[in-house]
């Protein structure tokens, strides 16, 4: 098990994620035709080139998954109970194929659950930059973690 107990962490802690992604174009393409996305700019090339990017669009819905699963096997793998939300989702840089995209992770508060006495909630900041440090994807969110067993 990878992830942390609830009471393994401390506000302000900061994660680098050790695993990075390069973005594909078959990324892109598979996850904008499997939500149902027709939006042209993640799949028009000619489009896309028409438009202020100048070139294909990777789905931001893509980018925010990734952000969210490349933080999970330092965080939460095999101590989640439930997600209990995701917040303040925001995608300040566009991510285009062929970007490389690392995530970090900041604990922002923990407070213990008033209806599970063997859990706890973590609220996370979540952040992802790509090749150039710039942070193209940033959410927070609130898990609800197990105790550490006594």
């Amino acid at each position: 098990m990878a992830g942390k107990y609830f009471d393994e962490w401390q506000v302000g802690e900061r994660i680098e994620h050790e695993i990075r992604r390069t973005v594909t174009e078959t990324d892109n393409l598979l996850f904008s035709t499997m939500t149902h996305n027709p939006q042209p700019l993640h799949l028009d090339v000619e489009a896309a080139k028409a438009s202020g990017f100048g070139q294909i669009l990777v789905n931001s819905t893509f980018s925010f998954s990734l952000l969210v699963g490349l933080s999970v096997g330092d965080t939460t793998l095999g101590t989640l109970v439930a997600n209990l939300g995701f917040d303040k989702v925001v995608t300040p840089k566009p991510v285009f194929i062929g970007d490389t995209l690392r995530a970090e992770s900041k604990i922002k508060e923990l407070r213990s659950s008033k209806s599970r006495p063997e859990a706890g909630i973590v609220t996370f900041i979540h952040e992802m930059l790509n090749q150039r440090d710039e942070i193209v994807c940033q959410c927070e969110r609130s898990a609800l973690l197990l105790r550490k067993p006594n």
